[in-house]
């Protein structure tokens, strides 16, 4: 393999690792055969794999989940493509109702072990219906794990896991992250899901962030760096399970406490982090807590109001340089 690899080749990458690993992988969804995807995170899989294993769709998102919940409740093990997150909410009944209750309601005889994956969030000017960040839809659904890697390498790795787990997956794929390059992983690379990552170390605060949001957060924390203020960033990579031990052992050396998510203020993941630590890790805090995050708005069309409404690095910044002084 290159010495490098894009995080969107590793989506394909990733896939071809289970598909090649388990005859009982197929994937599913719209222009993922020969046109390799709109995003080209399928590239190469129909070429490899044909017809049999990977299947073209109608332009249905009930269609493909539910054609996805019913292999995967007979024996397969699917990973659907739904081309913008925005779009779950097409086939919400299903992702919410649905898949998420047949392995409870049947007492365990019946398993749905899918990968729902999809491109999400903002930052590229595709207007209110084609950018949103909706982690925070499917953190309200009790039975969906939800995976959202930063890197190539956790891509692959995660991606593993997710086709691996007997539990249906949603697997958010950030479209400002595509083009991000890193060092592919070895053969067999799999990251447990819910396990998150310190991937800076620092003494003064803790910023917690998930996909696009942790270069952005580490931008920050180098900038933050100059000015003596040291942050350790964790990249939480998953919302369920959630790696609340890592965030809590971080604080017990920062004792200062930032999220930095897409999702909109109102409902997001965030307000749930937070309110765990407080639950649990109060005594570790030595000021409040605070959320950058996505405003309450649907996402503008222009870069200029886009960079209003979701989080930047000077808002990081600013609301670190806050904490550290109180």
């Amino acid at each position: 393999m290159a010495d490098v690899i894009s995080y969107r080749e590793a989506v394909a990458e990733g896939i071809a690792r289970e598909m090649r690993r388990d005859p009982s992988v197929v994937c599913l969804g719209e222009d993922i055969g020969e046109a390799g995807g709109v995003f080209k995170t399928t590239a190469g899989l129909f070429k490899e794999f044909g017809p049999e294993r990977v299947w073209d769709t109608p332009i249905s998102e009930q269609a493909i989940v539910g054609a996805a919940m019913g292999a995967a409740m007979t024996g397969m093990r699917p990973v659907a493509e739904i081309m913008f997150s925005d779009f779950l909410a097409c086939c919400w009944d299903y992702l919410a109702n649905e898949i998420p209750k047949v392995r409870y309601m049947t007492g365990g005889q019946v398993t749905v072990p899918l990968v729902v994956r999809t491109a999400n969030g903002g930052g590229l000017g595709f207007g209110a219906q084609h950018s949103q960040a909706t982690e925070n839809w499917a953190l309200t659904v009790p039975g969906l794990k939800i995976a959202a890697p930063a890197t190539p390498a956790d891509v692959i790795g995660m991606m593993a896991a997710a086709v691996r787990s007997d539990d249906p997956v949603v697997f958010f794929e950030h479209k400002g992250l595509l083009a991000s390059k890193g060092a592919p992983p070895s053969a067999d690379h799999v990251v447990e899901l819910g396990r998150a990552a310190v991937v800076r170390e620092g003494a003064d605060v803790t910023l917690v962030a998930l996909a696009s949001m942790v270069p952005l957060a580490l931008k920050a924390a180098d900038l933050l760096s100059g000015e003596g203020i040291e942050a350790e960033v964790v990249d939480l990579r998953c919302l369920v399970p959630l790696d609340v031990t890592t965030v809590l052992t971080s604080l017990g050396r920062t004792s200062r406490l930032v999220t930095v998510e897409e999702n909109p203020y109102q409902g997001g993941w965030g307000a749930t982090l937070v309110s765990v630590v407080a639950d649990e890790g109060f005594t570790l805090l030595d000021a409040p807590v605070r959320r950058v995050a996505g405003e309450c708005v649907p996402l503008p069309f222009a870069d200029a109001l886009e960079e209003r409404v979701i989080p930047t690095v000077d808002k990081v910044v600013a609301a670190v340089r806050g904490l550290a002084a109180y």
